[in-house]
């Protein structure tokens, strides 16, 4: 009898964790977890302080993740959310060609009420809605991130990611992380639109170096801002 029970619930057990452990939603947002808990972790332990810079934030999750991750761990980032809020631009780039205009569309109102269902304080962040090449580029001097210790790039398109990383170099510090949420959304003929923006960026830079911190779910990677000046 008491084998019996043991096995069922040992069958019970493995069927409850086939539900939870491989629903897509459920591990998605587990993986997004434990990078944010582990980008907070080493900003934390190695002294680097600043905000935390989110480009693309449809759905507000990796938001709020963002959010709760940094306080866990102490660390007082000022979150900042850069997106259209009305879905992706247009693009004719062939590395684009998976993204379609008007995807991933959050209307900043549902945004705000996201941040608040997920206890986000309005204090805490800053929103600059508008398509990149235009909200990064007016951008104000006294509303601006000036000191960024993590930039979560989901921009999905290359030239989105382009914009997002001349906005970000001269923001740029040693021991900061950039993660990229579509490092690995290749197609049959391209490399992924984010990491071919990365490349060209970071290849050959004369003072900053991009060193693999460690990937996250199967499509997205981080990496820790080296400077050339202090490696030697």
């Amino acid at each position: 009898m008491l084998r019996l029970r043991t096995r069922i619930r040992n069958l019970m057990l493995d069927r409850l964790m086939e539900t939870v452990l491989f629903q897509p939603s459920w591990r998605e947002r587990a993986c997004r977890q434990e990078f944010f808990y582990n980008a907070f972790k080493a900003l934390t332990f190695n002294g680097i302080d600043g905000d935390y810079a989110e480009f693309g934030c449809s759905g507000g999750m990796t938001f709020a993740l963002a959010y709760h991750e940094s306080r866990r761990h102490e660390h007082q980032a000022k979150l900042w959310a850069f997106d259209s809020f009305r879905g992706l631009p247009a693009s004719r780039d062939a590395r684009d060609q998976r993204w379609k205009e008007g995807m991933m569309a959050t209307s900043l109102d549902a945004f705000r009420k996201l941040c608040a269902s997920n206890g986000i304080p309005k204090e805490a962040y800053e929103v600059v809605p508008g398509f990149y090449e235009q909200s990064l580029a007016t951008l104000s001097p006294d509303r601006e991130p000036r000191n960024i210790a993590l930039a979560y790039v989901d921009c999905d398109l290359y030239s989105s990611t382009t914009t997002v990383l001349r906005f970000l170099e001269p923001r740029l510090k040693h021991g900061m992380i950039i993660a990229f949420d579509d490092y690995f959304c290749w197609s049959p003929s391209q490399i992924a639109g984010e990491r071919s923006a990365m490349l060209e960026l970071f290849s050959h830079h004369n003072r900053w170096a991009l060193v693999p911190l460690f990937p996250f779910g199967w499509h997205g990677n981080s990496f820790v801002v080296e400077d050339r000046r202090i490696v030697g």
